[in-house]
């Protein structure tokens, strides 16, 4: 009964929990970002490139009598850098915004009550 117990401490303990809210939204944040990266950006970058290579298809570029397919891994090389540099730009939106926050100065304390008697002594003497 121990173990049971202490594996459902150790199940519902909030960093397990984040960790597994932020997998579920990775998941579902990825399915977006290749769809924006295969979908739209990439097209939009290859496309003049392809044409003034006379291409269709970059996976048509292979090494002739081999099975090479160097098209492909050209191609993913530009979607893992069009993915890092959006991921970069995430974080640094989501960075000067904590920064905004963090900028904000939080109002001085008060002084205790023994400062503010020490301050009234220091002033009577200054008179």
């Amino acid at each position: 009964m121990g173990m049971i117990k202490e594996f459902k401490n150790f199940a519902m303990r909030g960093n397990v929990i984040d960790l597994a809210v932020g997998v579920v939204i990775g998941g579902a944040f990825n399915k977006i970002v290749s769809s924006l990266v295969e979908d739209i950006i990439t097209p939009a970058i290859l496309t003049p490139a392809l044409k003034a290579a006379n291409l269709s298809d970059l996976a048509a570029l292979t090494i002739p009598g081999t099975a090479i397919k160097y098209g492909n891994f050209i191609s993913n090389i530009i979607s893992f850098i069009i993915v890092a540099f959006a991921l970069f730009m995430v974080i640094k939106g989501i960075n000067k915004m904590n920064k905004k926050e963090e900028e904000t100065p939080a109002a001085p304390p008060e002084p205790s009550s023994t400062d503010k008697l020490l301050m009234e002594i220091r002033d009577s003497l200054k008179k």
